[in-house]
């Protein structure tokens, strides 16, 4: 292989806005090809002659990684891997690397901030202000909508990896009390509790786990069923692991104090979705955008550097097709 490896990014634009720091990977390459997005029928022709190529969500499969011989080395800017082919790529000897724990401070802090503009209900504040509620009030303050402390409340965690963990951190700090739910398909633990026993004890409830056939709808109309009234739905890991169409008649029927997902089903959500519906109350929804701050974006280049450079001398690391 060269010694100055040719690196394409085919989707540029969806980590750097322009406030990202890129010398890091400059360094390692001889070129690095930058492109703001790419299809998946553009990833073969612009990957022709390089050595590497960088991707966030471009998808590279079989006949894509066949049309580009020289390439040796995927790096994924992002934890999740699948729009990449990893035994195609196995086969072809291509080693995948990816980016870990870039997020854990950012997205926790996001899920702080949903849980607390929930139990403020801050969007509700906002919007009547907004109208002129407080300006028509006949004294000093508004108390229209409920406000929920959250010391003391009992918080429910099912994932408890290191964004789980950071965030009950979180939540502790304010006083809550926090609970582990254990994952279908994982062994039992003394310290976990079956979903059952789990969601009729939680004010809040936190989904931080990843998606698999087995945690798909994780949450489904029986289970939001075993909440309390007043409980509190977040989500910031994987939209499919909520029956978002259960959640949306949930919260239309007056069942749970509210909802706050950073993540849906299909993103972006072109062809429409049950939980944009304007008629749905107490329900925030951000664009999958908890892991987007600079310090986490320039996180990722740091990884995507480490990666190339572990793998040039001949020590890959972050691989997950080895």
């Amino acid at each position: 292989m060269s010694n100055s490896p040719r690196a394409v990014f085919l989707d540029h634009a969806s980590l750097d806005l322009g406030d990202l720091d890129l010398a890091p990977l400059r360094q390692v390459f001889g070129e690095l090809v930058l492109h703001d997005a790419s299809t998946g029928e553009q990833a073969a022709e612009r990957l022709q002659g390089a050595q590497v190529a960088i991707s966030n969500k471009v998808r590279l499969d079989a006949d894509t990684l066949d049309a580009c011989p020289e390439l040796k080395l995927v790096l994924v800017s992002a934890t999740g891997t699948n729009n990449i082919d990893l035994s195609a790529a196995r086969e072809r000897g291509i080693t995948v690397a990816n980016c870990q724990g870039y997020g854990t401070a950012s997205v926790a802090q996001h899920a702080l901030m949903l849980l607390l503009a929930l139990a403020t209900r801050l969007p509700d504040y906002q919007a009547a202000v907004r109208a002129g509620a407080w300006q028509r009030a006949s004294q000093f303050c508004l108390l229209d909508f409920p406000i929920i402390e959250l010391q003391g409340k009992t918080l429910g965690i099912l994932g408890h990896g290191e964004l789980g963990g950071a965030f009950a951190r979180l939540a502790e700090a304010l006083g809550m009390r926090v609970l582990y739910g254990v994952l279908p398909g994982r062994p039992a633990r003394a310290d976990r509790l079956p979903l059952e026993e789990l969601l009729p004890q939680v004010d809040a409830l936190s989904l931080h786990c990843p998606l698999t056939e087995q945690t798909r709808h994780l949450i489904g109309a029986a289970e939001l069923a075993l909440l309390k009234p007043h409980a509190l739905l977040l989500n910031t890991a994987r939209g499919g692991l909520v029956d978002e169409q259960a959640l949306a008649d949930a919260l239309r029927a007056g069942h749970l104090g509210g909802a706050a997902f950073d993540v849906l089903s299909e993103e972006p959500p072109r062809h429409g979705n049950p939980m944009l519906a304007a008629d749905i109350p107490r329900l925030i929804i951000t664009p999958h955008n908890a892991w987007g701050s600079r310090e986490a974006r320039q996180r990722i280049v740091g990884q995507l550097s480490e990666n190339a450079r572990a793998f040039f001398a001949g020590a890959p690391i972050r691989v997950v097709n080895g």
